[in-house]
Parts: C-alpha cells; sequence; structure tokens
C-alpha cells in the first residue's frame, strides 16, 4: 500500500488481526527494505496489529525534500502516525529506527502513547575515537578538500570523483547526496543524555558480534535507561533478529505478550 504523507509517497503494510486490541509499528534500520523485517511482523501478529514501512528515502518510498536530522525524521513519523489514526502502540526498532525511538520516547510529549519499547541493535551512542582515528579523519578531510579543489579537480576529474566514492562505510557509499547528509546528521548525535528519559518498559536485543553497533552499546542503554533489559543472541552480528529467528521469536513474544524477557 501507499500513502502520501506531507507531499512524500510512502510505501507500507499492516498485517494482523483488523480487531487486534495491541499495535506494533516497526521502524527500520539505515538503508534496509521494510520486508527484512516480516520475521519480526510474523512472530506476533496473530495477536498485534503491526505496521510497517519504510521511511522516507528508504525501500519503495520517496526520499524527503531535503537532508532531514533524526528530529525530523522523528516529526514525519508522527503525521504517519496521525495519517493511520493510532493513538497507542508498542515500537520496535532496528538500529536507525532505535535512534528515533530513543528521541521520541525522551519527549515529554507525543501525539501518540508508547506502551512498550523493543530495541534491536539500536543506534544512538556515538562512538568514542581514538588518537589515530581523529588523525585518519583529519587528512582524510584535508586531503578532500586538496583533491576536491577546483584547479586540482580540473585536472584529473574521473580519478578523484572515483577516490571519493570509495571513501565512507558502505552505507554512505550507497547513499543519495541527500540521504548522504541524512546519515552524517544522524551518525554525529548522541543520544546518552537522553537515555534516562526513556521510562517505558524496555526489552534490548542484541548480537554479541555486532560491529556496527557494538554489545558495548547495549550495555550503556541497559545501565542509562530505568527500565531496560538487555538479551543477548550469542554469535549474531547487527541482524542478530534473522540469525536466531526462533530465539528472537520467543524472546519478542515472552516480552510482549506476557511481560517477561525469559
Amino acid at each position: 500500500m501507499v500513502t502520501n504523507i506531507n507531499g512524500i509517497d510512502i510505501t507500507y503494510k499492516i498485517s494482523g488481526p483488523e480487531d487486534a486490541k495491541e499495535t506494533a509499528v516497526m521502524l527500520q534500520g539505515w538503508g534496509t527494505d521494510m520486508t527484512i523485517y516480516d520475521s519480526v511482523a510474523a512472530a506476533i501478529n496473530d495477536e498485534y496489529r503491526v505496521v510497517q514501512f519504510d521511511l522516507p528515502g528508504f525501500g519503495s518510498s520517496d526520499e524527503p525534500p531535503e537532508p532531514w536530522d533524526v528530529e525530523a525524521y522523528c516529526g514525519f513519523f508522527c503525521d504517519f502516525m496521525d495519517a493511520l489514526g493510532i493513538k497507542k502502540t508498542a515500537l520496535i526498532g532496528h538500529s536507525y529506527g532505535g535512534r528515533m525511538i530513543i528521541k521520541m520516547a525522551a519527549k515529554d510529549e507525543l501525539p501518540f502513547e508508547i506502551t512498550k519499547i523493543v530495541l534491536i541493535d539500536s543506534a544512538g551512542v556515538m562512538p568514542v575515537r581514538t588518537a589515530g582515528q581523529n588523525f585518519r579523519v583529519k587528512r582524510y578531510k584535508a586531503m578532500r578538500s586538496f583533491l576536491m579543489s577546483r584547479p586540482v579537480h580540473s585536472l584529473f576529474p574521473e580519478v578523484i570523483d572515483y577516490w571519493m566514492s570509495k571513501q565512507g562505510s558502505e552505507d554512505y557509499r550507497n547513499a543519495s547526496p541527500i540521504m548522504k547528509k541524512c546519515l552524517v546528521m544522524a551518525v554525529n548525535e548522541d543520544l546518552q543524555d537522553r537515555m534516562p528519559l526513556v521510562r517505558q518498559e524496555t526489552l534490548l536485543v542484541w548480537g554479541d558480534l555486532d560491529l556496527d553497533t557494538p554489545i558495548g552499546d547495549a550495555h550503556v542503554m541497559e545501565e542509562k535507561m530505568p527500565n531496560a533489559a538487555l538479551v543477548v543472541l550469542e554469535g549474531t552480528d547487527h541482524y542478530s533478529f534473522l540469525y536466531k529467528p526462533a530465539e528472537f521469536r520467543r524472546i519478542l513474544r515472552a516480552f510482549l505478550l506476557t511481560g517477561g524477557a525469559a
């Protein structure tokens, strides 16, 4: 299905009983398609009405008209919820989607109520750079400034553009110009000061081999969020829910349907 929110076409789908007493909304990780979370929805959509959708610039949805920071994405999400008439929901967020949830849950007021939160390999903790990493960043910025100057770039445009295309993470390299700027704004925002304000009961599910949002981030969140509990899926990475679907399903159902995480 497609709906238009503020001039942006958004792809979404809803599964589960129409008369379900509970609703859950899935917020995706950076650059993913909503269908990658079908197994998450299937774990609970016998009792929950589950909403999946592609954020602007993700999957099949239109890009935002200009670069958005996390706050702008949260504002859009509130409009999306209003358009679907959802006033009360559990939120499940993977990676970037978790970043959005932390930001929203810490607010004093929202146009909808968050009942419970599930954060899967969530973003939100800015990594502390080592001295070596800081040096490499400064060196890259200096090199980029030199190579992209008009006199130098005009001499070797194809070589320099190829070099530029190989810089940064895979997510960054694969993004459009607008989405590159969105990603930069996201990864440079640390949400640790927001975490103590997240009062909802929160389940953290993490892969111990996650290199994108390391397990140390999970421990930070568990410590800073008053009502958070951590479950580690051993031997899995940033997509922990895909590697151990049966275990993940059991954990998710225990938390959302019975109120526990075991």
